[in-house]
């Protein structure tokens, strides 16, 4: 017999952010470290609920049947008496057994299976505080649970029965809570209806029925796409319902960017725009309730966008009346980062990095200017638009359009998503600023550790990483780290990364081309001998030589070969290994990919019909200078013999 089960964890509102992350560890921690069995699972939440359903679960554990091992039957009946006695059987009922070193006593053991109601009831309490969040909070008291916000009620049914816990006062039933305003405080539920009542009481559990609900109120309104602002009001809303509202058409004199982060950032609005693709003086709010049909909502969304637009519009003004280059004084009374220095010497540090990258006039210009934003009004108040709003204030005081928008981009690439910088002077101006983070936090050993990350290290190596190749620029990475052998390292996992989690190569090639002679240094290179390597592993000689590559590799190590002199073609015997010498010296300096298809079979005769390690001293010295003259010859492109093959 078997029967659903129903867990429900409501809580105060959880940040949207935290739910996805929260639902898969509540499903780890159910499915592999509490291993209890089930059929189907779901997973569902909204803001106030995190909610498992499972089918399946079993009325109880099977009833196992067992032997335990005694002492042997020479032992003395004492010993016997207490074997019995701990098994809680008569001594007359334990059975002898031949074993491989003679003959045992062994009792027939039988444990009842426990029923799951039990074991639930006893487990939930831990599984429920498991569920990892980045911040956690007392709400009973310091001592007391840590969970995201304080839960208010727990409905827990295995079938149609309670099952049974307490966890920080709240004693666990069949009790659920409606929305806030459509439905009723106290609900009942069982696990047939649950999702049907809770539908009663103004809450739409499914995440997907809320973003189909929201997607589909938006058609036919010009929406600016904004999937994670969607997925954001996904999950602060239980009964999402859009509406449309107009801010008067003098706003659009401000820069779209600020006006979009007002509405996106601060209000969670998305932005409409015209049919020319520009912006319209339209917003789409979504609000946590059914109908707006007075208009109350709409109005007192259209007044506090107002609102937001007027402070905007005040400290573009206000800022404007001093100049970016007046501003950059101020920067010493800004902190970077304590040990590091203020934002000013960041810049002094940027200036040294920009005329390292080859920089011109115009990238010094734009280091000098491009953190004296951080000063103004409007981008303390909408911290987002830094970088942005630079960029914007440096055109509209006259600066060229590679001076602004280098500033405009000098954050970029900021995801994995967004685009590096649109020009030359741009990605320098962004690899001097990431490259001084990363110098200076790991010069003074601030170093990421497992999730902690604050300064976005992370986030700024891989973005040196996409610049350097994405913008064609072939500079030696290795050299910019400044001797950090922990930076080094550092890149080096990006570099892995970027290859083969984003680009797609595969990890064995990526393996071959950053062992090769040439190294990773410049990544453009890199990138270029990856493609060579990718194309040549579909033709018929790639794997074989490879494997050929892997036998020198380990006939050389094991001989501590590591190279010097020159080989004697005087020691060459005629066949085999006369024309491999012939063909290695025919073939130097080409592309391999023009003699893959001449050097393979010349290999394979080599190894099927020479001696490597030859008696003599002098021809086996020859045949492994012979071999790693060959692979140093193509270890240029890769070390072929970190390619994995099927022999």
């Amino acid at each position: 017999m078997s029967a659903p089960f129903l867990l429900e964890i409501g809580t105060e509102e959880i940040p949207d952010w935290m739910i996805p992350n929260a639902l898969e560890s509540l499903r780890l921690a159910f499915e592999e470290t509490f291993a209890i069995p089930h059929e189907l699972i779901r997973m569902d939440a909204t803001p106030r609920r995190l909610v498992l359903r499972a089918e399946g679960v079993p009325e109880k554990q099977a009833d196992v049947l067992g032997t335990v091992l005694g002492p042997a039957r020479s032992a003395p009946p004492q010993a016997l008496a207490g074997f019995a006695r701990k098994q809680g059987v008569r001594p007359e009922d334990i059975r002898v057994e031949m074993m491989a070193k003679g003959e045992y006593y062994v009792a027939d053991t039988y444990t009842k299976g426990r029923p799951y109601r039990d074991i639930l009831a006893e487990v939930l309490p831990s599984l429920i505080l498991q569920i990892y969040f980045p911040k956690t909070m007392y709400w009973t008291g310091k001592g007391g649970p840590r969970f995201i916000r304080p839960i208010r009620w727990i409905v827990a049914l295995l079938g149609e029965e309670i099952v049974p816990f307490e966890l920080a006062g709240v004693r666990s039933g069949a009790l659920t809570s409606g929305h806030r305003r459509l439905g009723a405080k106290e609900i009942v539920v069982t696990t047939g209806d649950y999702e049907r009542r809770l539908r009663d009481h103004g809450v739409i559990l499914s995440a997907r029925e809320r973003r189909n609900r929201i997607t589909a109120q938006l058609a036919g309104i010009r929406v600016k796409r904004d999937d994670a602002l969607l997925e954001t009001l996904v999950y602060i809303t239980e009964f999402p319902t859009p509406i449309t509202g107009s801010f008067d058409t003098q706003f659009l004199e401000l820069p779209e960017e600020v006006l979009i982060t007002v509405m996106r950032h601060h209000q969670k609005y998305f932005s409409v725009e015209d049919a020319q693709g520009k912006l319209a003086p339209q917003f789409v709010a979504v609000m946590n309730i059914d109908a707006d049909a007075e208009g109350f909502v709409r109005r007192g969304n259209e007044r506090v966008l107002r609102a937001r637009f007027n402070d905007a519009r005040f400290f573009w003004e206000t800022d404007q009346k001093k100049k970016l280059a007046d501003r950059t004084q101020d920067l010493r009374a800004v902190t970077f980062q304590k040990e590091v220095g203020s934002y000013y010497d960041k810049l002094v540090r940027m200036a040294r990095l920009a005329n390292k990258l080859g920089g011109d006039s115009d990238a010094q210009t734009a280091v000098a200017l491009c953190k004296c934003d951080l000063t103004t009004e409007l981008v303390k108040e909408f911290t987002e638009l830094q970088g942005v709003v630079g960029g914007l204030y440096a055109r509209a005081q006259g600066e060229p359009e590679a001076v602004w928008s280098a500033i405009y981009d000098h954050y970029k690439p900021e995801s994995m998503e967004d685009a590096i910088p649109r020009n030359r002077t741009g990605q320098i101006v962004s690899l001097a600023d990431k490259l001084d983070t990363l110098i200076s936090c790991f010069g003074v050993g601030l170093i990421p550790s497992g999730s902690r990350d604050p300064f976005a290290l992370r986030r700024a190596a891989q973005g040196v990483v996409r610049i350097l190749v994405e913008g064609k620029m072939p500079l030696p990475l290795l050299d910019l780290c400044q001797g950090s052998r922990p930076l080094i390292s550092f890149f080096e996992d990006r570099v892995r990364f970027y290859f083969k989690d984003v680009r797609g190569f595969r990890y064995d090639e990526v393996n071959a081309a950053m062992a090769a002679s040439a190294g990773w240094s410049n990544l453009v290179d890199l990138e270029a001998r990856l493609a060579r390597i990718q194309n040549l592993r579909p033709t018929p000689d790639f794997e074989p030589l490879a494997a050929s590559f892997k036998r020198i590799r380990n006939i050389l190590e094991q001989a501590k070969f590591t190279g010097g002199g020159s080989i004697d073609a005087g020691l060459l015997e005629p066949g085999p290994e006369k024309d491999l010498y012939g063909i290695s010296r025919s073939i130097a300096g080409q592309p391999i990919e023009n003699v893959i298809s001449r050097l393979r079979p010349a290999v394979d005769l080599f190894f099927d019909k020479v001696l490597v390690n030859a008696p003599d001293q002098r021809i086996r010295q020859n045949r492994l200078m012979l071999l790693h003259t060959l692979r140093e010859e193509f270890s240029k492109v890769a070390d072929f013999s970190e390619i994995v093959t099927n022999s």
